[in-house]
Order: structure tokens, then C-alpha cells, then sequence
């Protein structure tokens, strides 16, 4: 009798096509303005995600604001004065995003910081100057952004503060710099005050290495007399302070045992803290303010899931929210405190609606020397009837790591569990040791681990699987982006027994030449990487570099492997992914190369992003068994250049020659 594949196991439930979860959405990005007479979202005009609005009340009236052909706009927000829309924009995925413009009435768009190789971001906005930013322009030396003052009324720009050596920069609500911050030699953080443009000699607040990453400035009230921190020094976990500026006097605010304080909610006007939140295996909220923990306990009473709330009116009498229902698509809803009403603004993706999605499910794994792993698990239609995590047998399972490392994986739906758990597959990502959210220890316990005891955690996480049932001990199939692509290479290269193949997207295959091409405006933080990753400028640095790079050990990798990258890529150079596809090829391992000459650091553009899960899709089916959606005709819409390995993807040469 044969063995029932993963595709077997999931035949009878439908198949969701590839471009309902990976696709444009239908809107995204939804905000009020500041005045509340504006609603506003990114939707696609020419299959490319554009800005649009409508007057509130009146979400009939819709206007395209915005005319992106090629890139999808990634991010915006509404001026404080609410007069028009600010949005960036990089080109072909390279990261030197720029400001642009466009009033809220209409008309042409405007580039606010019209300069070539240059990379704008803005560092401060104000409650009581509205017509004005302060923005960081590293123009005239790529390292270090001098900071100028934008008028968002006629363009104007400037210069408030020429920076040879800041790598950040803390200004209050009058658009004054108060602060200028730098790493010091121990790969600590340097807080320095600036008194009348002047930056203090002597530092006044200073970390080590081990708070770097957990401590610095939330933002001033509006009048300037509150300075809120946040802080790990003397404890573990980030807790919210607030510093009275006249006497210096710190107040504790708030605090959690296991995570960092994740964020704050703020009064529009006074800038005071309302409310704070914190993410361990989910999101907490807690009120500080009386009537607005009355508003999220009645938001909690009428959504089910998840929520947040995502933009406010400055009166703070209307809310967007946005709902994960964990089980279907984000959805947004306008909150009007006064009526006590909810509408429904937009559904992501509502071609969702009604799909087998999966509950996500979230674990703490223990590691071999007793760290707790917040971790979470995705198990295929029609494994786990009784809906408690584990499945009635063990699944094929991908294992998906994510970027950073210094970054974590979060609970709630999540396009690429909701995608590989439809194909047959148990999806598990993992925040091993390194991930930020999770204390200070956490962090610091993966400085000069990678390869080692980052790379156990992951592998305690597959063995737990294994252990309890969850996965199938010969079908566990390793994948991410970034970190989590080196991670990826790791696995296939120092671990080859362990994984069946592997998609490494983006991932880094030589720590030394990562570390020689990263971004110039990263140089002012580059000890954070020599302390954390590895110090190049010493001999004993840089042989540990070598030992933890997967390229060296190219030879090792037996399994099948999947590479995807972008040919603009600032971080990860394209030169990462050709050196371990000419190290392998030298050696007569097999391996498929995907490069995507119009994209960066991860695919973008839907047609590249939703050509490259075709193919991943189809080479994960070969490898551990799963379903998958033929590749069709999506390589011939995308800018796919399969450089190598074509003919081990199901369908992949086919669709070449066509």
C-alpha cells in the first residue's frame, strides 16, 4: 500500500490560489487625516499599489492620488497639517527612497528631496508647527544625514545641522534638536544633548552593548516637559519611563516580566502616553487612560481576534482600527467614539472570505541549554480536527525563519503559513535567541552565535517537531529571507542530514564581503555588527567570519536548494547568492538560481514576488511531497531570470522554452 503523501492528506480541501494571499491587495494602508475630513488607502491602479482618498463621510467620492507604474509605493502618511499626502519611493529595490508629495486637493506630484544616490528620512514631525518637518539628507556624504528643515508649504529646505559623525539624531515638538546619539567603541549607544545647535561634549546617557538595542528616547510631550525612555539598564525586559526635563526625575510607567514594551499610544495633541502595549506569544494592551480603556474594551467586546489601532483624528474621536481575525482577512473599521459606532471600512483580501485558512498556533520550545523560544506553529487542513496544535500524524514541515536577526516573528494571519500549510505542510517559525522583543539576555545570548547556538535553537524547534509528533523526521524543509536565507544555508551546509532542502531568499553566503559592502549610512552602526556577528579587522575576527559562512562549506550542501535574489539588493549583495551558485556549481551540487533584476532586498513587485512562490511552491512539492499551483504563466509577467537549475522545479523548464 503507498504511503499517502502531503498532497494526498490535503486533496480534499481547495486549493487557494496563489495570488489570493500574495497578490495586491484590494486596499491596504488605511488612515483618517488629522483634521478628520479625509480618509485615505493604497489600492492598485495598473497592478501597482497607488494612494487614494475620499472625504470622510463620503467614501463614494474616491480620488487617485498618486501615479507609481513600476514600484509599489511602500509606505506614506498624512502631513500634520492634513494639506497633503508625504510617501517614499525607492527605484528598482536600491533604498535610496526619497520624499514626494501630493496635496489632498489634487494635482502633480512633488519629489520634496530631488537628489541622486540619496536616501531621505524624516526625524522629526510637530503638534504646533504643522507646516514643517525636520528631515535627514545624507547627499553630501553618504554615511551621515545632515538634518534640514522641510516647508511643506513651498518645498524649502534648510540646513538646521551638518553631520559628520551622528547616526541618529532626537528632536521635541518645536522641531529643535535636542539630542545627537552614536555608538562608542564598546558597540554601546552615546546620547549626547545638543544646547543651542551645539552638541555636549560629554555623552549624558550611555549603554553598553547588552542595552544598545533595548534602551533610547520614546519622544517629548508636546510642551516639552515629559521625555519618555525606554529602558533595559539595571533589568532585563524594556520598561517605559517618564523624565520630567525640568528635574530630571525618572517615574516608572510601565513594565512586562517577559517582552519589551512594544509601543505606545499617545494623545494627538498633548502627546502624553495613553496607553501601552507589549508582545510576548501575543499582543497586550493596557490602558493608562481611563476613557480609553473603556474604548478598546468596547472595541474588544465587537471584534473578534485581534486589533489596533492604526491612525487618529487630533480631536482622538475618531479611530481607524484594524481587526485580524486570525482565521480570515485584516480588516479595517472607522470608530466613531462619539456614536459608539463601528463601520467597516475595507477587507484586505476579501477574496478570503470563506477560504480554509488555518489557526496559528503559539508554543514556547526549549532549547538544549533552557532558553523558552516563543514560537509558532501551523498545521495543514485536516490534520488536527480537535484544533489543539497537534496533529493526528506528523506532517511535512518548513520550517521559516525570519530576517533581521535582529527581529521576531509575531502571532496572527500570516500569508506564508496560511500558503505552505494549504499546500499539506506544518509551518513553524521560530524567535530563536537573537530576536528582539524578548529582554536584553535574549538578545545578547546570540552575539557571536551565529551558526552555533542560533542555529541550535532552530534545530531543538525541528527536533521538538520531530519529538512530539508534529513532523515528519525526513521531510522538514528549511526557509527565509535574509538572516533567515544565511540561516537557510547554514542548515543545508553545516546540518545536511537534518533538511530535506532549502529556499534561502536574499540570504548572505559570506559574512566577510557582507560586512565589506554594507550600505554606507550603516557605517556609523557597524560596531554593533563586529560585536554581534564578528569583528573583520582583527585576524582572530575574521577567521571566525569565514568559519560561520556557509560559502566555505558549499561542498557539504546535498540536498536540493532554491536561491531567489535581487539584482539592486543594498544590503545583501547580489555577489552573496553568485558566489555560493559558482561554489556549488564547482563542486556538482545541484542548485536553482532565480535573480530578479528590477528588485532589492526581497521581491516587491506581486507578478516577482507571486513568480518566485510558483516556483518555490513547485520545488518544495518535489522535495517533501506537498500540492502545489502549476507555475502557468507567471515567469512571463515577472522579471525572473532563472540563471541555474531549471530543470529540478516541476514545470519550470516548460515554461522557459514557452
Amino acid at each position: 500500500m503507498t504511503e499517502a503523501t502531503a498532497a494526498d492528506n490535503v486533496a480534499d480541501t481547495p486549493l487557494i490560489p496563489r495570488d489570493h494571499l500574495f497578490g495586491n491587495p484590494t486596499r491596504s494602508g488605511g488612515q483618517i487625516s488629522p483634521d478628520g475630513k479625509w480618509v485615505s488607502w493604497m489600492a492598485p491602479w495598473e497592478g501597482v499599489m497607488n494612494l487614494f482618498l475620499a472625504p470622510a463621510g463620503d467614501e463614494s467620492d474616491v480620488r487617485r492620488m498618486t501615479s507609481a507604474k513600476d514600484r509599489p509605493i511602500p509606505s506614506y502618511s498624512w502631513a500634520p497639517d492634513s494639506q497633503s499626502l508625504l510617501y517614499i519611493q525607492d527605484k528598482e529595490g536600491d533604498e535610496n527612497f526619497l520624499l514626494y508629495q501630493v496635496a489632498a486637493t489634487g494635482g502633480e506630484e512633488k519629489c520634496l528631496t530631488p537628489f541622486e544616490d540619496t536616501r531621505a528620512q524624516i526625524i522629526g514631525g510637530s503638534e504646533t508647527l504643522r507646516d514643517k518637518l525636520l528631515v535627514g539628507i545624507n547627499n553630501r556624504d553618504a554615511r551621515f544625514h545632515d538634518v534640514h528643515m522641510l516647508d511643506l508649504k513651498t518645498g524649502e529646505l534648510d540646513l538646521v545641522f551638518e553631520n559628520t559623525e551622528w547616526a541618529g539624531f532626537e528632536a521635541d515638538d518645536a522641531l529643535t534638536l535636542r539630542w545627537a546619539i552614536h555608538q562608542n567603541a564598546a558597540g554601546g549607544t552615546d546620547m549626547h544633548e545638543i544646547v543651542d545647535g551645539v552638541v555636549e561634549e560629554t555623552p549624558r546617557e550611555v549603554t553598553g552593548l547588552d542595552d544598545a538595542l533595548t534602551t533610547g528616547m520614546a519622544g517629548y510631550t508636546t510642551d516639552g516637559s515629559v521625555l519618555y525612555w525606554l529602558d533595559s539598564r539595571g533589568r532585563d525586559t524594556a520598561a517605559l519611563f517618564a523624565e520630567d526635563t525640568a528635574s530630571g526625575e525618572r517615574t516608572l510607567i510601565a513594565s512586562h516580566d517577559k517582552a519589551d514594551i512594544g509601543g505606545t499610544m499617545r494623545h494627538p495633541k498633548t502627546g502624553v502616553v495613553q496607553a501601552w502595549s507589549a508582545t510576548y506569544l501575543r499582543t497586550e494592551h493596557h490602558p493608562l487612560d481611563k476613557d480609553i480603556g473603556e474604548a478598546l474594551t468596547w472595541l474588544r467586546g465587537k471584534l473578534e481576534g485581534d486589533f489596533g489601532i492604526q491612525s487618529r483624528t487630533d480631536d482622538d474621536r475618531r479611530w481607524l482600527v484594524w481587526n485580524d481575525p486570525l482565521t480570515g482577512p485584516v480588516k479595517s473599521y472607522l470608530f466613531d467614539r462619539d456614536k459608539g459606532s463601528l463601520h467597516e471600512f475595507y477587507s484586505t483580501r476579501p477574496e478570503l472570505v470563506g477560504a480554509p485558512l488555518q489557526p496559528m498556533h503559539a508554543v514556547e520550545i526549549t532549547s538544549r541549554d533552557g532558553m523558552v523560544l516563543p514560537s509558532y506553529l501551523t498545521l495543514p487542513p485536516q490534520s488536527d480536527p480537535q484544533g489543539k496544535g497537534s496533529p493526528e500524524a506528523p506532517v511535512p514541515l518548513v520550517l521559516v525563519v525570519h530576517g533581521g536577526p535582529w527581529a521576531r516573528d509575531n502571532y496572527g494571519f500570516n500569508s506564508t503559513h496560511q500558503w505552505l500549510a494549504n499546500r499539506g505542510y506544518g509551518v513553524l517559525s521560530v524567535n530563536f535567541r537573537g530576536s528582539t522583543g524578548f529582554g536584553k539576555a535574549f538578545i545578547n545570548a546570540g552575539n557571536l552565535e551565529w551558526s552555533r547556538k542560533m542555529h541550535d535553537d532552530l534545530l531543538d524547534a525541528v527536533n521538538w517537531a520531530v519529538e512530539g509528533g508534529v513532523a515528519q523526521a525526513d521531510k522538514v524543509a528549511m526557509m527565509g529571507g535574509s538572516y533567515g536565507g544565511y540561516a537557510t544555508l547554514v542548515g543545508l551546509a553545516f546540518t545536511p542530514e537534518l533538511f530535506a532542502c532549502g529556499v534561502d531568499i536574499v540570504g548572505p553566503s559570506n559574512l566577510e564581503t557582507l560586512l565589506e559592502t554594507i550600505p554606507p549610512y550603516w557605517e556609523p552602526m557597524v560596531k554593533q555588527f563586529h560585536e554581534r556577528m564578528g569583528d573583520p579587522t582583527t585576524p582572530e575576527g575574521l577567521q571566525f567570519l569565514k568559519d560561520i559562512s556557509p560559502l566555505y562549506r558549499a561542498k557539504d550542501i546535498t540536498k536540493p536548494l532554491l536561491i531567489g535574489q535581487g539584482a539592486n539588493d543594498p544590503r545583501v549583495k547580489q555577489a552573496e547568492s553568485d558566489q555560493i551558485v559558482d561554489a556549488m556549481e564547482r563542486d556538482g551540487v545541484p542548485v536553482t538560481y532565480v535573480l530578479f533584476p528590477d528588485e532589492g532586498h526581497g521581491f516587491h513587485r506581486p507578478e516577482n514576488n507571486i513568480a518566485f512562490k510558483a516556483i518555490t511552491e513547485n520545488f518544495l512539492a518535489a522535495c517533501i511531497g506537498g500540492r502545489a499551483e502549476e507555475v502557468g504563466d507567471v515567469l512571463g509577467v515577472s522579471t525572473a531570470d532563472i540563471r541555474n537549475g531549471a530543470e529540478h522545479v516541476k514545470g519550470l523548464t516548460k515554461e522557459i522554452a514557452a
